[in-house]
């Protein structure tokens, strides 16, 4: 079975002449089927950037990456669009639009995908949002929840449209120990239900314990891929 990700020689740097930043280097990393993978690392030593190039919201510059079956490298603006909506993102700041309720958040992430009327839309971001544990809490706005709740919002959204693998970027960062642990074991165990991998940013040592691996960056680079 091939790699759901698979990056060879990936290196890319911002800005031009004088001005260029080195920030990867010659990356390489695969990610298996189901794989939980936490990539960990000093600040500024390109973990973010790696993971926006994984999920096509940045164009390629050096290197192969193949994502969900997709060679990035030289891929169009539209293939990279169809290839964001089979990817499932969750940030520190989990971008719920305010004046939505929980369940319009979710459902809005199945509008996308353009298969589903309104109603079953509806229906099936209810089911999401019982599934992290927030059935009493679907009609709330994003100010009316707790931040460990809007965080279980955002875990139901990335997850809504069967994404082929999930991207999280410091999804703990604002949540307290218990918050943090009780959103990461949720992604974990919905994630591997479905067979999605996980790679996630962070910088929190409480949350080690759900990696199948642990991948340390250091200036721009991979120095450690323990299991």
């Amino acid at each position: 079975m091939l790699a759901p990700v698979a990056l060879h020689g990936i290196t890319f740097a911002y800005g031009e002449g004088e001005l260029r930043r080195p920030v990867l280097r010659d990356v390489q990393l695969d990610v298996a089927p189901g794989e939980i993978v936490l990539l960990t690392g000093p600040s500024g030593s390109g973990k973010t950037t790696l993971l926006t190039l994984i999920g096509a919201l940045r164009a390629m510059q050096e290197g192969s990456a193949r994502v969900l079956g997709l060679e990035l490298a030289g891929a169009g603006e539209g293939a990279r669009v169809a290839l964001r909506r089979r990817i499932g993102f969750i940030f520190q700041n989990h971008n719920l639009l305010g004046f939505l309720t929980a369940r319009q958040n979710v459902a809005m992430a199945l509008e996308m995908q353009g298969t589903l009327d309104e109603a079953d839309r509806l229906a099936r971001a209810g089911e999401l949002l019982a599934s992290v544990g927030l059935a009493d809490h679907t009609e709330k706005l994003p100010a009316k929840l707790s931040g460990g709740q809007r965080q279980r919002v955002a875990v139901a959204r990335a997850l809504a449209a069967d994404p082929g693998l999930v991207l999280a970027d410091e999804p703990t960062a604002a949540l307290d120990k218990q918050s943090g642990s009780e959103v990461v074991h949720l992604l974990r165990d919905l994630a591997k239900k479905r067979g999605a991998p996980i790679l996630m940013v962070t910088h929190d040592p409480r949350i080690l314990d759900i990696a199948d691996r642990i991948v340390t960056m250091e200036d721009g680079r991979i120095v450690s891929a323990a299991a």
